[in-house]
Parts: structure tokens; sequence; C-alpha cells
């Protein structure tokens, strides 16, 4: 008897649940759509993997084709929050042309804005007491590099020169907690303007850099087409 071909295309032993239309989105993204949809509307300890394939269209044993379990999937949405801004920071790092506020509050605006944005609130899982552990080292590597490169804008800034080394480090974890304060701000109202917001707090870091309030609107528009300049 001869052997079934097999469709051009689909992998073998990994059937999904259900088929999809072709040209819709990888399987593994839609594992991680789902995902973050799942923790942070029924919390993680409550989502299974299993509820997280039946959502996802695909066999329970078809995700850990792609994921080697629920914390790894955690693992990649957390990084996911970071590595974003971490590109941002590095190309504001390197455009020297501007001054060290505008890109300072272009750096502030842009992770606000991605923190706010997105249809789920994905900062909110940073206060998952899992998070602590020590499989989500590479979370808080990337975290740290991205609060690194606060700090260096703000030593670069002429409020953050005249700073002594510990109050420069003080002031940066104020400007870092200040950005990823938007996380509760939009837990608690889900439907405040994410451009808003992110812009506000940008404004905000730069008051709390020591920037004069006389400068504020002129390092905005600055900060505002180095962001339009990457778009």
């Amino acid at each position: 008897m001869s052997t079934p071909k097999t469709p051009a295309g689909r992998r073998v032993g990994r059937p999904r649940a259900q088929e999809r239309p072709a040209g819709g989105p990888e399987p593994r993204d839609e594992v991680l759509a789902v995902a973050g949809e799942l923790f942070t509307t029924h919390g993680y300890t409550a989502t299974s993997t299993r509820a997280i394939a039946e959502r996802a269209g695909l066999r329970q044993a078809s995700l850990y084709h792609y994921f080697d379990g629920k914390e790894a999937i955690l693992a990649e949405l957390l990084e996911g929050t970071v590595r974003p801004s971490l590109e941002v920071a590095a190309a504001l790092v390197s455009r020297t042309e501007a001054s060290p506020e505008a890109r300072l509050w272009a750096l502030c605006h842009s992770d606000a804005a991605l923190l706010c944005g997105g249809p789920h609130n994905l900062g909110a899982l940073y206060l998952l007491p899992e998070v602590g552990t020590e499989r989500f080292a590479d979370f808080h590597r990337l975290r740290s590099e991205l609060k690194s490169s606060y700090a260096g804008l703000l030593a670069a800034t002429a409020p953050g020169a005249g700073l002594a080394p510990d109050e420069l480090v003080l002031r940066a974890d104020l400007l870092f907690g200040l950005t990823e304060s938007v996380i509760l701000i939009r837990r608690a109202d889900p439907d405040r303007a994410p451009e808003a917001l992110a812009g506000a707090t940008a404004d905000a870091a730069l008051r709390v850099a020591g920037v004069p309030p006389r400068s504020l609107a002129r390092l905005r528009r600055e900060g505002q087409m180095l962001l339009a300049a990457r778009d």
C-alpha cells in the first residue's frame, strides 16, 4: 500500500487542533499573543498550557514544539517588552549631535509608549513573584542594560553632570521607575490614551532629571523629532 503524501509546508507529527487560513500569524506568535491575553486577564498561575494551546488552535503537544513550558512563554513576553526599548536606546545614545536632554525625553517617551500601548498590559507581568527567580535572568539582564542607558543619558545632561555618583544612581532609578509607573496607571485606567500618557511621563522625567521648566517645550520638540526620524 502506498504511503500518503504530506501536503507541502505542513509539519509532520505536529498537527494543529484546527486549520487556519493561509497568511495568518505564525503559530509561535499566536501562542505569545494568546498567552499575553490570558496571563493579563485570567492570571499567570490560573492559565495552563492546555488553555493557551486550545485558544491558539494547537494541540497541547504541539505547543511544546515552540516553547518548553509556561515559564518559557512568560520569559519571551517579558523580554519582548524590553528589547525594542534597548534598540531605541542604542540609536539615541549614538545621536551625539542631539542634546542628551532631548534624547532622554525621547527614550522615556518611547519606553512609556511601548509599556502603555498594545492590546494587553504586559508590563503588569513584571510584578509576578515568579519573575524574581533565576529562570528570568535574561529578562533582568536586558532590563538592567536599559536602565544603564537611562543613567548614561542622564549623566550627559547638564544637571546630571553635576551629580555625585551615588546621587546619579538614585536619580536614574527614579527616572526608570517613573517610566515604568505607566504600568500601574494603565492597570488602574485601561482607557487612558497611550500617547498622552507617554508624553506626560517624558515631560515629568526631564523635571526629575533637573531640567529647567523653561527648556521643556524646546526639548520636547527635539525629542519628538528624534523619534519621528526613526519612523
